[in-house]
């Protein structure tokens, strides 16, 4: 009976540890946490309504991921990024992430398109507003992107670009998330129509295109806002 209990307990304190890290990692992801923001495991604890173990779980796991980092003072922050750093995940995303939206302009269906379509238009809805809903934006930007490399087929690709993400993801959205003028300039709701387009007509070379024009796009753009130490 002991014994059994004793395995039921450390089970439970696995998968309570890997939600934590999956609601991190989503975040970090989606970019709705910034470079530089410091985390209070407490509070994390708190909105979640778990005890401090499975968080400080899940954060080394994170900072194992290199998409956290423990400073100095045993505070828990998001990593900035500097400008190398930047420049090399980009070309890595525009290798990887170019391929797979070639692969899913070759198979995705009906049911994929459709999706693909629906975030498109979401994003749309607040590139074009007056006054858009940045956060609604940032997570539109994202689950269209997803969709399209879901689409390929190939779970394994999608988990690398989920690695990819994960440490740029933050960097990606910040300037979205806080002022409407990347929205405007950086015209990625028309690469996005583009890549749409392509995906429907099963045109991978164009599919490539837009991606890699939306990807080197916003990186422009980011280096341009001066916001990455050199």
């Amino acid at each position: 009976m002991d014994g059994a209990i004793g395995r039921i307990d450390r089970f439970e304190r696995v998968t309570l540890g890997t939600r934590v890290y999956d609601a991190l990692r989503s975040l970090l992801i989606a970019g709705e946490l910034a470079p530089g923001e410091r985390l209070s495991l407490r509070r994390v604890a708190d909105q979640l309504g778990t005890s401090m173990m499975p968080v400080r779980e899940a954060v080394s796991r994170l900072v194992a991921d290199e998409a956290l980092e423990v400073l100095p003072n045993r505070a828990v922050s998001v990593p900035l990024m500097d400008a190398a750093k930047f420049r090399e995940l980009t070309r890595v995303r525009i290798a990887i992430e170019g391929f797979a939206v070639e692969e899913a302009a070759l198979r995705c269906g009906p049911a994929d398109l459709a999706l693909i379509a629906r975030h498109d238009a979401a994003f749309r809805c607040e590139a074009l507003a007056p006054a858009p809903d940045l956060e609604r934006a940032v997570r539109a930007n994202k689950e269209l992107h997803f969709a399209a490399y879901a689409a390929a087929g190939l779970p394994s690709l999608r988990a690398i670009i989920e690695g990819l993400w994960l440490r740029i993801g933050p960097v990606l959205n910040l300037d979205m998330r806080v002022s409407a003028r990347r929205l405007a300039e950086g015209g990625a709701e028309a690469h996005h129509a583009r890549l749409v387009a392509a995906l429907r007509a099963g045109d991978a070379t164009a599919a490539r295109a837009a991606l890699v024009a939306d990807i080197t796009g916003t990186a422009a753009f980011i280096e341009a806002s001066g916001r990455l130490p050199p």
